[in-house]
């Protein structure tokens, strides 16, 4: 992470986070509408249908039905009742006192197949197919509380939109080796019928179904100590939103070329830049569904009365943008990529040495706007929502607004009225640089492939993305990442009992859906959304990543379908058991479809906990080392331009040298 990002969260961490709540001891105080059969916080067990309400006029049926009462610090729940289920990619979250998860033979991060055993002890069923869920299990080894410690059970393959899932916890162990107690409030919930005026009567018929599939699936009521329910919110529920605005703004546009810009040109020799002859900078004018002028840092998205976004009258973006178009271009015209940028950077960093490079070995013009919403300029607005809950929506509205920006962007790229009529884009004989028929890929690293895998899944104009050192789902990357320090400070002083954290990046989340790869997912790969095209994506991740937990990009690839090079890592590198469980590996010869490859410098494994690789035992950071490889470039160009997953490793698992 950058040094002034860091300095500068620091100083937000000083101003922005409020005193330290104090930790309730034992339980949420009896909250009204809290769940009795987990009394250690309230939301818990998390995600819970519980929580929810019937809403005969959405996909699910139900809808989130949170009271301020509910919401850590009181935070108003508006934006995440809007939601008609839960993330595909929530973490199941409760606690357990005493629980030895080894002894209780649960499936841990290396042994995810261990999860579908027909006696595991955590048992997660699709109740829509029958089908048993895929899963790994840990503590949350932050926690310095044991007794506040929470239960996390990540799913493996995100959960399906709009589907309904049971969860039954049973048999299980302490340190001892002796069957936990069953709690005293899920007992008397689980047993004999109770009088209508006991306390926990409506909770027992509520639960009653979700008792009845456990049993039919072979889980007993006897062998049980925890069971719940939870709806998935729909794909329309997560997607609508930014496909009302993709949709009304290119409605709007036609056939026309959006207005732009050019505020720069500079031309260099060969002397000065071996690899890119020209870079222009300049504004792009994009409608704005945000709800102040401009839609600065802050702002979120001006909803109707059907909950959509709406444009303001008048309200317009000026997206800024630099492209960097290759000395090739100057001979044979080149192929029009958006590029991604990283963590809270900006589009600066397409000019940044491994996309020159890219640029100039394979004919590429890279053109970047600002991801706004995780720009630079949005560090104070993060900042602010790590302390402040009610006001994280501004992060993934504002990132919307940033997609449509560079949808708007990557027209103008291929529009044959757009960047190709202008003289910055033509050489002096007035021949245009930019293939226009080539049509627009993209191409993103880090926060630029787990942004970028939404964009690339609303597109109508992008043929193929590769989404670099990815992965997917914030609220399980967050304390995996080592950049995630100075935020994490934030939210402790503001979240100080590490099991309400928990809950606190699974709220996060939901909202977070609409704005990263994790809500769109079901849009990539082997799936599309309404009205658009297929897309396909290459993965390029590093092993030993300390900035993306790769695990999350392995939860990617089995959700969207990819599959794997193999071998995909040399013997004895990798902990798991079966490394890459469930993710069928590319066959003989060149494939057309999304793919991962794992791109191997030498680092050690990650953490096995959810805790970030910090020390000298985790070796240098291969972060980066992927997309400064020729040879892995080699791969995302054929990619790009043909569709085709090829092996540029002879067969071999792929290394890159370390940077």
């Amino acid at each position: 992470m950058p040094a002034t990002i860091v300095a500068a969260a620091a100083l937000l961490l000083v101003f922005l986070a409020p005193p330290a709540a104090e930790a309730h001891p034992d339980g949420p105080g009896g909250e009204p509408g809290c769940d009795p059969i987990d009394p250690a916080a309230c939301l818990l067990p998390f995600p819970n249908d519980w929580y929810t309400q019937a809403d005969r006029h959405t996909e699910t049926g139900r809808r989130v039905a949170f009271s301020a009462a509910m919401m850590p610090h009181g935070a108003t729940p508006d934006a995440w009742n809007r939601n008609d289920g839960f993330s595909p990619g929530s973490t199941l979250t409760t606690r357990v006192p005493g629980v030895d998860l080894g002894r209780s033979g649960a499936a841990p991060v290396t042994d995810v197949g261990a999860s579908l055993a027909r006696d595991a002890p955590i048992v997660v069923l699709d109740t829509d197919t029958g089908e048993r869920w895929p899963y790994w299990a840990e503590l949350d080894a932050n926690a310095v509380d044991p007794t506040r410690q929470a239960l996390l059970v990540h799913p493996a393959r995100n959960f399906v939109p709009g589907h309904h899932y049971v969860v039954g916890l049973r048999n299980l162990r302490g340190v001892d080796g002796r069957l936990l107690a069953t709690p005293e409030a899920f007992a008397k919930v689980a047993g004999r019928t109770l009088p209508r005026r006991d306390p926990l009567a409506a909770r027992q018929a509520r639960l009653r179904p979700v008792l009845d599939r456990l049993d039919r699936a072979g889980v007993e009521r006897r062998d049980l100590y925890l069971a719940w329910d939870f709806t998935v919110a729909s794909e329309h529920n997560l997607t609508a939103g930014m496909l009302r605005m993709r949709d009304d703004a290119f409605g709007r546009l036609g056939d026309q070329a959006p207005q732009f810009t050019v505020t720069g040109v500079k031309n260099t020799t060969p002397q000065e830049d071996s690899r890119i002859a020209r870079e222009v900078t300049g504004t792009v004018t994009v409608p704005s569904y945000l709800d102040r002028p401009g839609g600065p840092t802050g702002s979120t998205l001006n909803l109707g009365r059907d909950g959509l976004p709406r444009q303001l009258p008048g309200n317009t973006q000026q997206a800024q943008f630099r492209c960097e178009i290759p000395r090739s271009a100057f001979d044979t015209p080149s192929q029009a990529s958006l590029y991604g940028h990283g963590l809270l950077g900006s589009n600066n960093e397409v000019g940044g040495g491994n996309v020159k490079a890219m640029a100039a070995e394979h004919g590429i013009t890279f053109c970047a706007t600002k991801w706004i919403g995780m720009a630079d300029e949005d560090l104070p607005t993060v900042a602010r929502a790590l302390a402040d809950l009610g006001s994280f929506g501004a992060v993934p509205d504002r990132t919307r607004q940033g997609f449509l920006n560079a949808l708007f962007l990557g027209r103008e790229m291929i529009h044959e009225r757009g960047f190709s009529a202008d003289p910055a884009f033509r050489t002096d004989a007035g021949r245009p640089l930019i293939d226009t028929s080539k049509g627009l890929v993209f191409d993103g690293n880090s926060q630029g492939g787990i942004l970028g895998g939404s964009l690339v899944a609303v597109s109508r104009d992008i043929k193929r993305g590769v989404l670099g050192v990815t992965g997917m789902n914030y609220g399980v990357l967050l304390n995996r990442s080592s950049d995630f320090g100075p935020y994490g400070r934030i939210l402790d002083a503001t979240y100080p009992d590490r099991l309400d954290q928990q809950v606190v990046l699974s709220l996060f989340q939901m909202l977070w859906d609409r704005g990263e790869t994790n809500g769109y997912a079901s849009g990539l790969g082997r799936g599309s959304l309404p009205g658009t095209p297929r897309h396909d994506v290459l993965m390029q991740i590093a092993f030993g990543d300390h900035q993306v937990s790769t695990v999350t990009a392995e939860v990617e690839a089995r959700t969207i379908g990819a599959r794997i090079h193999e071998p995909a890592i040399a013997p004895g590198r990798n902990p798991d058991r079966d490394p890459y469980w469930g993710i069928r590996p590319l066959p003989h010869g060149p494939y057309r479809g999304s793919a991962l490859v794992v791109w191997d410098s030498g680092s050690p494994a990650p953490p096995v906990t959810n805790t970030p690789p910090i020390g000298p035992e985790y070796g240098r950071d291969p972060h980066s080392d992927p997309r400064n490889s020729p040879v892995a470039r080699q791969q995302k160009a054929i990619f790009l331009a043909t569709g085709r997953v090829v092996d540029v490793c002879g067969g071999a698992p792929c290394t890159a040298p370390a940077g």
